[in-house]
């Protein structure tokens, strides 16, 4: 099975963005991009994946705008300097020829749900991101790859990964954000229902529906936050969702992550000013390039 990483681009930008120092060339500020590909070489060291994408959310509104008028109502937009960068980002990408998906109407995550799910079915598929909302795609063959503090430090977050750090499966992530909403995101979920409730409710009844048909067994505090929370929880649920059912055109050779892609992607870093990232990708390709000499 070939092995594919797909990369938030959004959430890996964000975390450059916040977690590094200010970098400044004749281009401008460049700190987060410095920041995205230093993460995006770090994850293809660990991973070692066939095939490379990059996704990106579209800067207009969503399906779950119109779902919830309040959905990320009170989100900051993203910083004028870190528009800038996130356009030179994708602008490098394009020059290296590393594919990007962006889709007008969703956000990154349902691209990446989408071409997950289905290349999942042949390939071992990796998702470099720090956003925990993905952990509901977590499978046999979808893992995630995220850091924690530092982001020079990453792990991949497989099944028991999950359960380990939620207390509840993958596909109870969906359930459990249904319950106790996302202030991130600002949808509700179900007033006066934390997280340690909903791990207990889903530890035994296994799903939101299951926990609404069996609502007069639950303990008569939580079972009226549940009854009058229902409408709340039912909308959470779809917010939370991510879609893996988009219709997204692959040509799988197009997304070939190797020797080429790379020397390609190095030449166009040191053309943007960013050297220190070429000679990590110079110093990568090196011995390979000595061993093409010998045989």
């Amino acid at each position: 099975m070939a092995k594919i990483l797909i990369i938030d681009g959004n959430a890996v930008l964000h975390r450059a963005f916040h977690a590094l120092p200010p970098l400044t060339n004749k281009f401008g500020p460049v700190g987060a991009v410095y920041g995205f590909f230093s993460i995006l070489m770090r994850a293809s060291d660990q991973v070692k994946p066939d095939y490379l994408w990059v996704a990106f959310d579209h800067p207009g509104p969503n399906f779950r705008h119109q779902l919830f008028v309040g959905y990320q109502a009170r989100r900051p937009e993203m910083p004028a300097e870190l528009q800038k960068q996130s356009r030179l980002t994708q602008k490098i990408l394009q020059k290296a020829d590393i594919p990007q998906v962006i889709r007008a109407g969703v956000e990154a995550d349902d691209v990446i749900g989408s071409l997950a799910t289905r290349l999942a079915k042949r390939h071992r598929v990796y998702i470099l991101t720090g956003d925990h909302d993905l952990m509901q795609l977590v499978s046999r063959h979808i893992k995630l790859v995220t850091w924690r503090r530092r982001i020079a430090q990453l792990e991949v977050i497989d099944k028991a990964a999950v359960k380990r750090e939620l207390g509840i499966s993958p596909r109870q992530v969906v359930d459990y954000k249904a319950l106790v909403g996302d202030s991130s995101d600002e949808y509700p979920g179900v007033n006066g229902i934390g997280p340690k409730t909903a791990r207990q409710l889903l530890q035994r009844y296994h799903s939101l529906k299951n926990i609404y048909r069996h609502l007069s067994q639950i303990a008569p505090r939580w079972q009226e936050k549940l009854r009058q929370g229902e409408k709340e929880a039912e909308l959470s649920y779809q917010l939370a969702t991510i879609l893996t059912n988009l219709k997204i055109k692959l040509k799988l050779r197009q997304a070939r992550w190797d020797q080429e892609t790379l020397r390609q992607l190095g030449q166009v870093l040191a053309l943007y000013r960013l050297p220190s990232l070429a000679r990590r990708i110079d110093k990568k390709l090196a011995p390979l390039n000595v061993q093409k000499t010998l045989f």
